[in-house]
C-alpha cells in the first residue's frame, strides 16, 4: 500500500516541483539580478527606500483589504441564507456559474455597464441625478472585483455552514439562548475554518489584480500586480519586477499564515 501512494503521487510531486517551486525559485533567483546582468541587492534597496513602492504596496494591501472586506459582509449572510433554502445545490451553481465566464469578457462587459453610455448612466439619467464618471474609478474597480470574488468567498463558509452538526444549535436552542446568541456563540464561530479559507481565497487574488487595474481602474489604481507587469512588459527590468514579486509572495505567504487553521496542541495524553 504505501509503494502504491508513492507511485501515486510521482505526478503531483513533478507539478509541484515543476509548476510551484521552480518558479518561485527562479523569481527569488531573478530578484538578485541587475539590468547590467550582475549579482546585486540593488533592486531591494530600491523598493525599501522609495517611496512610491511603498505607497502601492500599501495601496494594493488597503484595495485587497476593501474588497474582501465587502465581499465577506455580502458572502456571509448570502451563504447563511443559501443553507436554509430547500434546493441549495441548485442555488449554490447558478452563483458559481459566472466563475466559468473568462475573466476578460467579464471586464468588458462591465466596461460598457459603467460606460457614459451605459446602463447605469442611462438609469441615472432616467430617474434625474444625470451621468457620471463611474468607469476608471477606484468605485469601479472595488466593486467589479468584489463581484468577482463573491463565489469564491460564499463556497468555503456555505461548505463549513452545511457541514455543522445541527446538534449543536439545538443545544443551545434548549439552553435557552435566542437566535442571535446562538448565532454569534454557536453557528460563526463553527464556521470560522470556512471565513478563513474565503479570506485567503479572496484576499490573496485581491493582492495582484493588474487586468482589472488596467481595464476598470484605468491605470489610476496602482498594485503590486501592476508594477510587475510594467517591470516585466515594458521597462524590461525583471530584477525589479521580481523583486516585488517577491514582496508579493512573501505578503501572500503571511496572510495565509494569519488566516490558517491552528492545531491545538493537547495537554494531556489519552
Amino acid at each position: 500500500m504505501t509503494k502504491a501512494r508513492r507511485v501515486y503521487s510521482i505526478p503531483y510531486v513533478l507539478w509541484l516541483l515543476l509548476f510551484v517551486i521552480a518558479p518561485v525559485l527562479l523569481i527569488v533567483y531573478q530578484s538578485f539580478i541587475g539590468m547590467d546582468g550582475s549579482y546585486t541587492l540593488d533592486n531591494y534597496k530600491t523598493y525599501f527606500a522609495s517611496s512610491t513602492y511603498l505607497r502601492m504596496t500599501f495601496n494594493s494591501v488597503l484595495y485587497a483589504f476593501l474588497i474582501t472586506l465587502i465581499v465577506l459582509v455580502i458572502s456571509y449572510p448570502a451563504a447563511y441564507i443559501l443553507n436554509k433554502t430547500k434546493h441549495k445545490q441548485l442555488w449554490l451553481m447558478l452563483i458559481i456559474l459566472p466563475t466559468w465566464v473568462n475573466l476578460l469578457l467579464k471586464a468588458y462587459a462591465f466596461i460598457g455597464i459603467f460606460s457614459m453610455h451605459g446602463s447605469v448612466n442611462h438609469f441615472l439619467e432616467f430617474i434625474g441625478i444625470g451621468p457620471k464618471q463611474l468607469l476608471f474609478t477606484d468605485f469601479s474597480f472595488i466593486f467589479v472585483a468584489a463581484y468577482i470574488e463573491i463565489p469564491f468567498m460564499i463556497m468555503p463558509i456555505f461548505n463549513a455552514l452545511e457541514e455543522m452538526n445541527p446538534s449543536f444549535i439545538s443545544a443551545s436552542v434548549d439552553l435557552g439562548a435566542n437566535a442571535w446568541q446562538t448565532f454569534w456563540q454557536v453557528i460563526f464561530p463553527l464556521s470560522l475554518n470556512g471565513v478563513k479559507s474565503g479570506v485567503q481565497a479572496v484576499f490573496i487574488p485581491s493582492l495582484s489584480l493588474f487586468m482589472l487595474t488596467r481595464l476598470i481602474g484605468g491605470n489610476r489604481v496602482i498594485t503590486l500586480g501592476t508594477a510587475i507587469e510594467e517591470h516585466f512588459m515594458v521597462t524590461q527590468n525583471w530584477g525589479m519586477g521580481s523583486t516585488i514579486g517577491v514582496v508579493l509572495i512573501i505578503a501572500m505567504l503571511a496572510i495565509m499564515l494569519v488566516t490558517g487553521e491552528k492545531k491545538k496542541k493537547r495537554r494531556r495524553a489519552n
